[in-house]
């Protein structure tokens, strides 16, 4: 109200189904290309590395989610009658996901390894320290890969997750070896990974070490590809600065190349072509993905304030 204008062209998109994969986005912005063309995309979505410290993203690691699957064969045995005669599917499935990686969750697959932890990177991530606030769980410094910082495990380099088991009945256990067993795992992966090889390495590796017999399936949501806009860029130098700026001596906001997470970064920087900053307004302890999900009224009200002072600095310029 106070210039009259916003001084530059702005068009708003607004995406819902992020948590799902982000189902027609894709295909949204291809059909729209020419309409959405623009010079920056300016989002927000992720947590701040810490809930004190205002974020500037770059992009955000890529996931492929999986299923592991061994079936030997129809209905359950018991397991004395025929324990030590039958191979059963839950261990082998067990040492199966356990060949990906050592004890501390090291990766053990040679292509699931990235490449692209430059000292440049280690250097931005030097200035940041990861925090969940006081409700966010505390960080295990003996997991993941080592000889680099919680930063470098989580923003500079690629992780792997079980996130679903099943075989027999928990609440009911029966004496019996089961048929089946399953399980759907995730690799988290930053720049540096071929998404295209993801899931023939692991096939490879598994029939490298035996395992010839467990399947892998990708999973119905899908695949977001890890992006990382560069540092030096004049958008992402001219949203630093003019945050720094809201920030005043309250405190300066902390670059990092991604976010640890997935968000559909990929269609903006790949597909449409622009450079990408986004500035997340939540933490990571919000407890994202599960019951009591919120934000903290602090962050939001700086973010308030952060993204009124960018919108108007962009004007200027």
């Amino acid at each position: 109200a106070e210039r009259g204008s916003l001084g530059f062209n702005c068009t708003i998109l607004l995406e819902s189904d992020e948590e799902m994969g982000s189902r027609g986005l894709r295909e949204f912005c291809r059909m729209h290309a020419e309409r959405l063309r623009a010079d920056v995309l300016i989002a927000s979505d992720g947590p701040r590395i810490d809930p004190a410290r205002a974020t500037i993203v770059l992009g955000s690691r890529g996931l492929v989610n999986f299923e592991l699957a061994l079936k030997l064969r129809e209905g359950a045995h018991h397991s004395g009658n025929w324990g030590g005669l039958i191979r059963d599917p839950g261990l082998v499935l067990a040492h199966a996901i356990a060949s990906l990686t050592d004890a501390r969750g090291q990766i053990s697959v040679p292509e699931w390894r990235p490449d692209s932890l430059t000292p440049e990177i280690s250097e931005l991530l030097a200035d940041v320290q990861v925090s969940g606030g006081d409700s966010g769980p505390a960080i295990d410094h003996d997991w993941g890969e080592g000889g680099l910082s919680p930063e470098e495990r989580v923003y500079g380099w690629n992780s792997f997750a079980v996130l679903a088991l099943e075989l027999g009945d928990p609440m009911r256990p029966q004496n019996a070896i089961a048929p089946e067993a399953r399980a759907v795992c995730q690799l988290r992966y930053v720049v540096g990974t071929d998404p295209g090889d993801i899931l023939p390495a692991l096939r490879r590796h598994l029939d490298a070490h035996g395992f010839h017999n467990v399947t892998v399936t990708p999973t119905r949501m899908a695949g977001m590809r890890a992006t990382r806009s560069n540092p030096n860029n004049e958008w992402v130098q001219l949203a630093l600065k003019s945050v720094n700026k809201t920030l005043g001596d309250t405190g300066k906001a902390a670059l990092i190349p991604n976010i640890g997470g997935g968000i559909p970064n990929d269609i903006f920087a790949e597909d449409l072509g622009m450079p990408t900053v986004w500035i997340p307004h939540s933490y990571a302890g919000c407890n994202q993905h599960a019951p009591n999900e919120h934000m903290l009224a602090p962050v939001a009200r700086e973010g308030l304030q952060i993204m009124a002072g960018l919108f108007w600095d962009i004007g200027l310029d």
